[in-house]
């Protein structure tokens, strides 16, 4: 079964290093991943984060599409909660004005202010809708898939938002308009959706075309990591669906559940086209790979903990760390679900995540501490999923 894989960037930062070596090595791994085989190469957004810089796709895209000719590149994706339509879709218009025909525009949720409560708590309504748009089954305990995949014990996410709130908050100031409120996310895509054909209407009644963007040849995509809202739009609208097992493992089920039950052809697709992302580290051994992804829960336990990603730590910094239970239990259904290992143990693995959901293709992210291996990783992954006869490019 080819199954292609893709390429999810942060834009990490190594600890050490500089933001201009992280932009830099983002440009290099592009066009080795384009020599490697990958289908596609996406670039995630995140904001006050010291350890990654993946602060604008559309200027992250621009970087590498210009230094590659041939790999997909997008974003994983653009945060609808504090961006506008239009403007979003100007960007990716005139990207596509100069690489068309490459452009994957993905589109997350976000949590984003919403119209206040009574009492004028705007964030209180955001992070209660954000919160609740990430339930679905319950996933209090451990659960395996009948071929034995690991959905961990859900993460609390109110616990980030306890520790992390304020942060939001202040990070809502800054990168929203004062008094400005996120619009319902299923009429956001709506609006993306029209500007790109040309068909947009205000509410007033007056026709709005967006240049550059208006026919633009972008591949839309819905990222989601439950089985919400996200992966209902993305259902009923027909577009793809991007589901994530890195970030909220407990729940990618749901998540792919949802958008097949939602699901309705359009003009892009006539059946359901999903890509499921996973952290993976691959070395020459299982052990060497143990050793490149040691700093991973370090890493994960500083967003956890509200401080933000931190540069990622080499593994002797990593091992110097006394991690007490509730530190571990912060991370644990991360560090279970990272697929860490020899190119065999790996693919063995990402086979049993792609037949568990179902998956059209993969989006590969992988940090370590070391640029060189990091390519490395890429590079046995796809030797290795090609042997197996794995490696192509997408079917839609």
């Amino acid at each position: 079964m080819s199954t292609p894989l893709a390429v999810l960037d942060l834009i990490p930062i190594s600890s050490g290093d500089t933001v201009a070596n992280a932009v830099r090595n983002a440009v290099d791994l592009a066009r080795q991943a384009e020599r490697f085989g990958y289908a596609r190469y996406w670039f995630a957004e995140h904001h006050l984060n010291p350890g990654v810089v993946g602060a604008s796709p559309a200027v992250s895209i621009a970087l590498v599409a210009g230094a590659t000719s041939t790999i997909r590149v997008g974003s994983a994706g653009v945060q609808l909660g504090h961006r506008q339509p239009l403007a979003t879709v100007e960007e990716f218009g005139l990207l596509d004005a100069v690489h068309p025909g490459r452009l994957d525009l993905g589109l997350g949720r976000s949590i984003g202010r919403r119209q206040p409560s009574a009492n004028g708590e705007a964030f209180a309504v955001a992070a209660a809708a954000y919160t609740a748009d990430r339930g679905g089954a319950d996933h209090a305990a451990e659960q395996r898939t009948d071929n034995g995949l690991l959905l961990p014990r859900q993460y609390d996410f109110g616990k980030l938002l306890a520790t992390s709130g304020t942060k939001i908050a202040t990070q809502l100031d800054l990168l929203q308009q004062p008094g400005a409120y996120t619009p319902d996310y299923a009429a956001q895509i709506a609006d993306i959706l029209a500007f790109l054909a040309g068909t947009y209407v205000s509410p007033a009644g007056v026709a709005v075309r967006a240049f550059p963007g208006e026919g633009a040849a972008v591949q839309v995509w819905i990222l989601g990591a439950s089985g919400g809202s996200s992966a209902a739009v993305a259902g009923e609208r027909g577009l793809r669906f991007a589901a994530s097992y890195h970030h909220s493992p407990s729940t990618v089920i749901d998540a792919v559940e949802a958008y097949r039950a939602a699901f309705r052809p359009s003009a892009e697709l006539d059946r359901p086209h999903i890509s499921v992302s996973a952290d993976v580290v691959v070395g020459g051994t299982d052990e060497e790979a143990a050793r490149l992804a040691s700093g991973y829960a370090l890493w994960v336990r500083s967003i956890r903990s509200g401080a933000g990603a931190i540069p990622f730590p080499t593994p002797q910094e990593a091992a110097r760390h006394e991690w007490s239970e509730e530190d571990r239990d912060l991370v644990r259904d991360r560090v279970d679900t990272q697929l860490v290992g020899s190119p065999r143990t790996v693919a063995d693995k990402l086979e049993q995540l792609r037949d568990a959901t179902g998956a059209d293709e993969l989006a590969i992210t992988t940090i370590t501490h070391d640029h060189a291996d990091r390519v490395r990783s890429y590079l046995l992954l796809a030797e290795e999923w090609a042997r197996r006869g794995n490696l192509g490019t997408s079917r839609q």
